[in-house]
């Protein structure tokens, strides 16, 4: 076996061409090939070249706290398309990453399609197939009929269509041949075969890798040491070294934006759950307590950035942290996820899965029930998470948000009623709104949809949306106000806060005033029988 060429970054740029595809492994700082990156930006910087690159990205590359990801190549003339499943979010406060900066100037053509779906372009192209055919993604934004993920105006209609099959109707997605894949791991040996040991997932390194090689394209791999050739565990190799050309060493990478290395996070020791930190006390913690009373022990549960994601920490102070199997779609099945911008990994993970292979198990609605977040919601139960109301730009992106609400049975999306500067008092008395704030989150029409209501509705979704003063459910007839917090006056702080008009249960019920305290609120997960779970994954197949 040929020992792999051992490069440094700026060596490793020289072997993108002008005018080629780049497709990036990495989900924010967890899996970045940062090093690489910067590499390509340096050559820039000192020749001009290489020019009019499109570069991919499954999931965000850089997320602006010490990682710069994609904006090492956020340079006008270098790069030119950009197709992500999301882009790197930075402090409000900050001026916004210089990839946004050319999305807004029109300096750039940029796609946003959901996560799942660009894995997938990569595994049929590493097929020789022509492309992929989903439901994901109809009738969003993503659907050609609408914007077909178009972020700015210089970005053409392109990349994906409607189609009808067999009588269905189906988006397609071309699929993605690359010239250079670029992606990560923790070792190499010096045949170039990579393990991860030290990653928090492996994300989609191997997808990346298999269309480049397979359509006669170069892999770089970035990895923090190499090893004796043949030394590695061949059970251990995820990406074998016969698909990858060069090697660059970079002994500082981080595991995830500010950890540059927790063995619990890479499933390499078990930590206390004890360890975690502690959730202090919030609105967003009423309303995580609120929607952790929804679910069941033994459930398999997904779950989002934002919010929902204090969800298992709140089961842990409940001291039912066991109860519940997460699965996120970076790759970790149980275990904790955890916060901000280590999002995406999880402490004392069961297993730790290709993202790939995570959004099979999403995409065909293989859980219970997904916890997710969101900007607005309209009238027709439609969901906006992706773009900012008021604001030209999109946040992070759909991600995998559309994949997970595709076929998921039941949905919860969790966020405030209202948005801005407010004054909302939360106690053991329940709620006092001393000064609301002065955007409803309750629109009309959603700036952009993310997730259809009516769809969801005709597929025999379960639609809940849990906020810190009431809780709504999706019906025929519209939104049906079936909870308020107490405290909360009905008519001047829900009914009069809505744009459009909510319906209210006949039996309104109170929230458990336990939600509002700062001491544990009392929440125990009742079990989910095996011939329930049985049934309601069969039951499931109405909405896949």
């Amino acid at each position: 076996m040929q020992k792999v060429q051992l490069l440094t970054a700026r060596e490793a740029a020289d072997l993108i061409n002008d005018d080629d595809v780049i497709t990036v492994s990495s989900s924010s700082a967890l899996g970045c090939p940062d090093s690489v990156l910067a590499g390509i930006g340096q050559r820039f910087t000192e020749t001009s070249h290489p020019v009019n690159l499109t570069s991919v990205h499954p999931i965000a590359a850089g997320d602006m706290y010490g990682v710069k990801g994609i904006d090492h190549i956020a340079r006008p003339g270098l790069l030119r398309k950009v197709i992500a499943g999301s882009y790197p979010s930075g402090p409000s406060s900050a001026e916004p990453p210089l990839i946004w900066q050319m999305i807004e100037r029109e300096e750039v053509e940029a796609y946003n399609f959901p996560s799942g779906v660009i894995y997938q372009m990569h595994r049929t192209a590493a097929a020789r197939q022509p492309g992929v055919f989903t439901q994901v993604g109809i009738d969003t934004f993503i659907d050609p009929r609408l914007q077909g993920g178009r972020m700015n105006t210089t970005t053409p209609a392109a990349h994906v269509e409607t189609a009808t099959v067999s009588g269905q109707e189906w988006l397609f997605f071309p699929s993605v041949i690359p010239n250079v894949a670029i992606i990560r791991a923790t070792t190499a040996d010096e045949y170039g075969n990579l393990t991860f040991e030290d990653e928090g997932s492996p994300l989609g390194a191997l997808d990346l890798a298999y269309a480049a090689h397979n359509t006669g394209g170069v892999v770089i791999a970035q990895v923090k040491r190499l090893a004796e050739a043949g030394s590695l565990h061949p059970q251990h190799v995820k990406v074998p070294g016969i698909l990858v050309d060069a090697v660059v060493i970079a002994e500082d990478q981080l595991q995830t934006t500010l950890t540059q290395n927790d063995p619990a996070i890479s499933g390499q020791l078990r930590k206390p759950l004890s360890s975690l930190p502690h959730v202090a006390f919030s609105l967003e913690k009423i309303t995580a307590r609120r929607a952790a009373q929804e679910l069941k022990a033994g459930e398999i549960v997904n779950l989002g950035f934002g919010v929902s994601a204090l969800v298992p920490h709140i089961l842990v102070e409940e001291n039912q942290g066991r109860e519940v199997s997460w699965v996120i779609e970076q790759g970790a099945v149980g275990g904790i996820p955890l916060l901000d911008f280590a999002f995406g990994c999880a402490q004392n993970p069961d297993a730790i899965m290709p993202s790939i292979d995570q959004f099979t198990l999403l995409q065909g609605g293989g859980f219970n029930r997904s916890l997710l977040s969101f900007l607005e919601i309209d009238r027709h139960g439609n969901v906006n998470v992706h773009h900012l109301p008021r604001k030209r730009h999109v946040t992070a992106g759909v991600g995998g948000f559309a994949d997970i609400t595709s076929s998921a049975p039941e949905i919860i999306f969790m966020g405030a009623f209202t948005a801005g500067r407010r004054d909302i008092d939360a106690g053991p008395n329940g709620l006092h709104i001393r000064s609301d704030g002065p955007f409803t989150k309750l629109v009309n029409d959603v700036s952009a949809v993310t997730f259809s209501g009516p769809r969801a509705l005709a597929r025999g979704q379960k639609v809940k949306y849990i906020t810190e003063r009431a809780v709504l459910e999706l019906t025929a007839q519209g939104l049906v106000v079936t909870e308020i917090a107490p405290g909360i006056d009905l008519q001047k702080d829900v009914l009069d806060r809505s744009e459009f008009p909510l319906i209210v249960a006949d039996e309104l019920r109170t929230m458990d005033l336990a939600l509002f305290g700062e001491t544990p609120a009392g929440i125990h997960l009742s079990p989910l029988p095996l011939h329930e779970r049985v049934e309601q994954r069969a039951s499931s197949l109405a909405v896949r």
